[in-house]
């Protein structure tokens, strides 16, 4: 019995393999998949006929020959089901549906003024809602729901606190589930965009990085030799909360003098109402500051100026290849970036910064929505109900 349990894993590990390299290299042949996996020929070939039976893989033609006969190319069928991404955020909830490959297909956005936890996921529930109505036909439909949220989450998917949202012990995940009665994944939001960004973004040729997510408040996704860390519990990258001035102004979280204090766009705003008046917005800021505004220039150079003081700390810590900052604010990059550098060429150690390059996101504010919704897909490829059995 045994035995046949292990054979039914190796099989399992091997199919994934395969499915991995199809979905990453496509189009690839059966031959070329044998020669990176080291799996005989005819594995490879047993397995792959099976995800073709299952719709996750088509044949889609000959491809050129390298002395022998001409090799059938494998593609990964990404439009055999759907999974949507969410980026819960303190004011906004921005949502996607993407296909298995990351394609954006349909995206909402809605805003919200945060009135109660209940409210907010009802109003979530109703986006989610639309996106699963709205997506195309598929063999396996939408397989799952990837949340981020700005907060701390258990392995339950519990939010168990979000200082910015002032939630506490949130079963979000299980809520979600009984709602739609598919896999439902909540993690960070931060961490989402630092896998987001590692797939589809600025991070796809490195294995070192630090993604900080720069909204209302501040949080960092960390990757480290190709992979999420997430610390000893679960709860890395509470960056925003590492205190830049020991006897600074008190923090939602309880401390006092946090990074997101100075940094984030809530500092900006909230210095930007203290001298202009209460009505400004975040978009009236940035184009004021395209029209060459130099009141507003200076305040978003200001903010630069303590988003690298916080860089520095990233730096000298982790020693990252690739500091990625995204957020609404990645807008205001041509103000922020210059003091942030000079700060950064002033502060931080040489030897880490050597070879560092720090850059904004390239997906505008969907860094974390592409992770969430990667999440989904991850989990549904790890899931045993992918089979050939399917119909």
């Amino acid at each position: 019995m045994k035995q046949t349990g292990d054979l039914n894993l190796v099989k399992k590990i091997n199919k994934s393999i395969v499915l991995h390299h199809i979905r990453t290299d496509s189009p690839i042949s059966r031959a070329r998949i044998a020669e990176i996996t080291g799996l005989t020929k005819a594995t490879v070939s047993s397995l792959v006929n099976e995800l073709i039976e299952s719709s996750l893989v088509d044949e889609i033609g000959v491809g050129e020959s390298s002395g022998g006969r001409k090799p059938m190319m494998l593609l990964f069928n990404g439009t055999a089901g759907y999974a949507i991404g969410v980026d819960l955020g303190v004011h906004d909830i921005l949502a996607v549906l993407t296909d298995l490959t990351g394609k954006v297909v349909r995206e909402k956005r809605v805003n919200h003024d945060n009135p109660s936890a209940r409210e907010v996921i009802d109003l979530l529930k109703t986006t989610i809602r639309d996106l699963i109505n709205g997506a195309p036909e598929s063999v396996y439909g939408v397989i799952g729901i990837g949340i981020g949220v700005p907060g701390i989450c258990d392995e339950d998917g519990t939010l168990l606190f979000a200082p910015n949202l002032e939630w506490e012990n949130v079963p979000l995940q299980k809520d979600m589930e009984e709602a739609f009665h598919i896999p439902v994944v909540i993690d960070n939001e931060a961490n989402a965009g630092a896998v987001g960004e590692k797939q589809f973004g600025a991070g796809r040729e490195t294995a070192n990085l630090v993604y900080v997510s720069i909204g209302i408040g501040i949080g960092a996704g960390i990757i480290i030799k190709g992979e999420l860390y997430r610390g000893a519990t679960g709860f890395s990258g509470e960056i925003g909360h590492i205190s830049i001035q020991h006897d600074g102004p008190k923090c939602r979280c309880g401390s006092s003098g946090c990074w997101e204090l100075y940094a984030s766009e809530h500092a900006l705003l909230e210095r930007a109402r203290q001298e202009f008046g209460s009505s400004i917005t975040l978009e009236m800021l940035l184009r004021k500051a395209e029209a060459g505004d130099p009141a507003i220039i200076a305040l978003f150079e200001r903010l630069g100026y303590f988003l690298g003081v916080g860089v520095v700390n990233i730096i000298n810590s982790y020693n990252p290849e690739f500091v990625i900052l995204g957020g609404r604010l990645a807008g205001a990059e041509k103000w922020l970036m210059k003091p942030l550098l000079q700060l950064l060429e002033k502060r931080s150690l040489p030897h880490p910064r050597k070879l560092l390059n720090v850059a904004f996101t390239e997906l505008s504010d969907r860094s974390t929505v592409l992770g969430a919704a990667s999440f989904a897909v991850t989990k549904f490829f790890a899931s045993t109900t992918v089979s050939v059995e399917h119909n």
